[in-house]
């Protein structure tokens, strides 16, 4: 998410109450996850385990849990619970602002863009030419919806993302960024795309969801992906162009699919996967290998019965 106006640490840190280290003066323009941020961006690092990744990231202002040395060229804010103050300035510079129209005064619709009936579309989005919308979808804020769209009954687009930090209890992170439909994606009825808590959801040029997929936050899909009813995909993955999912295909988050791959139905994604092969099984495999397994269990269970 990017700020409406460039601020510096010193106006971060003094929102926050929090010490920092730096140069006061130094320039940020938005806030971002680890996995998204660019330079410019604040970010947040609260385990041992991502220091080194965050400190040496292109975020310009790292929010951190312990006094480090500062990397040339940053600034640090010193907090006992960065994830929590990370949460601060999203809710700080995004906040929920609550609707008074079914369709926003905000929202841009292009030409010749239908909108049916009982249509929900939240403030400050932006609609293309020759566009879908069909009754009962709702299209939350900030969403940008590209040119000859199809969006299906009952959708969901730009719900929050599915987001918690644990401590006695599970507390909502506050979801500030958006979902991009690129040019004729097309969403079948009850689906839901989640925002990018910071950054963008993207749904590329071409795609096509069928009915009930969910697509978890800041997940970018590639162009010409198919795929069909039941999907899920969880949050922070990367699905390469041309990938096809058959039903009740499920992927964990922060996976890579690799471009063209073809993932058979009930398939279940733990790991990254090369593009260009077909998959089958939990968890999913090369096709051509599962079956040879599968072949070899039937074999010796037949041999166990003699």
């Amino acid at each position: 998410m990017k700020f409406q106006q460039t601020l510096t640490l010193e106006d971060i840190a003094s929102q926050l109450n929090r010490k920092f280290i730096g140069e006061a003066s130094f320039l940020v323009e938005g806030i971002n996850e680890i996995h998204r941020v660019e330079k410019g961006d604040i970010c947040f690092v609260d385990h041992l385990k991502y220091y080194d990744k965050c400190l040496n990231s292109d975020a310009s202002i790292i929010i951190i849990d312990k006094e480090v040395e500062c990397p040339e060229g940053k600034g640090l804010i010193i907090s006992p619970e960065p994830a929590f103050d990370f949460n601060r300035i999203n809710i700080l510079y995004n906040p929920f602002i609550a609707s008074k129209h079914s369709i926003a005064e905000s929202v841009k619709i292009g030409e010749d863009t239908i909108i049916q009936p009982n249509v929900f579309i939240g403030h400050n989005v932006t609609i293309g030419d020759n566009c879908i919308i069909h009754a009962g979808a709702s299209i939350m804020n900030d969403t940008v919806i590209g040119n000859n769209v199809i969006i299906g009954m009952n959708s969901a687009i730009g719900s929050d993302a599915f987001y918690f930090k644990k401590t006695d209890k599970y507390n909502k992170l506050h979801t500030a960024g958006k979902v991009i439909l690129e040019d004729f994606v097309e969403i079948g009825a009850m689906s839901t795309i989640d925002r990018g808590l910071t950054a963008e959801t993207i749904i590329g040029e071409g795609s096509k969801l069928d009915n009930q997929v969910h697509i978890g936050h800041d997940t970018v899909v590639g162009k010409n992906c198919l795929f069909a009813a039941g999907t899920a995909v969880a949050g922070c993955c990367v699905v390469e162009d041309d990938v096809m999912m058959w039903g009740q295909v499920g992927v964990s988050s922060s996976i890579t699919i690799g471009k063209g791959a073809n993932l058979l139905a009930q398939s279940g994604v733990t790991k990254d996967l090369a593009g260009g092969k077909a998959y089958f099984g939990t968890p999913a495999a090369d096709t051509k290998e599962y079956y040879r397994q599968m072949a070899f269990q039937k074999r010796q269970y037949k041999e166990s019965l003699k």
